[in-house]
């Protein structure tokens, strides 16, 4: 997936309240009453059908490091979508959303301005409407790079401009090299 869509799961699955399964055979039993078979999860998965039987029966505990990966990945982005949806709606109308970065930031102003690019480790309560936009993006299965975008728009507001009362004349920023990045809901 993307650094940016990766960063805003692990802020909403903070919000559970209750930790996913663990182990392979729970994981597999919760997969299976989601989705209502063996056979759609055993083509998630790229297994046999047989495989996920004997998952679920428990006849194999320990799956390979690239079916865990999968099976775990599965089974965070299923895990409790009514706490998750109250978690992105509660940013996105009243809570907002924090960003916690270390990447290459410049901007584009007029002549005689310093705009050359740098690092900087940025901590920044971006208001309510950035987090709307950057869940409902990654809802309509937006890359990272637009996600990227919206990321530098929010920067730019919140961060250089300060809400508008200072850069004005900023045209664009660039948002590059992110080394960090962390979302807090």
């Amino acid at each position: 997936m993307s650094l940016i869509g990766d960063g805003l799961d692990a802020a909403v699955q903070k919000a559970f309240t209750r930790p996913a399964p663990k182990n392979a055979g729970p994981q597999m039993r919760y997969l299976v009453k989601q989705l209502g078979g063996t056979k759609p999860v055993a083509q998630m998965l790229r297994v046999s059908q047989r495989t996920v039987e004997r998952y679920v029966k428990d006849q194999i505990k320990k799956p390979r490091p690239d079916l865990a990966a999968r099976l775990e990945r599965e089974v965070k982005k299923r895990w409790q979508p009514q706490i998750r949806a109250k978690a992105k709606a509660k940013a996105a109308s009243t809570g907002g959303i924090v960003i916690d970065t270390r990447a290459r930031m410049g901007y584009t102003a007029p002549i005689g301005s310093t705009d050359q690019d740098r690092i900087r480790h940025l901590t920044v309560a971006l208001p309510p409407i950035y987090a709307a936009r950057l869940f409902d993006a990654q809802e309509a299965g937006a890359s990272d790079t637009e996600l990227q975008e919206i990321a530098a728009e929010a920067l730019k507001e919140v961060y250089f401009q300060d809400g508008g009362r200072r850069a004005g004349s900023l045209e664009e920023v660039r948002f590059t090299d992110i080394e960090h990045l962390e979302f807090d809901l």
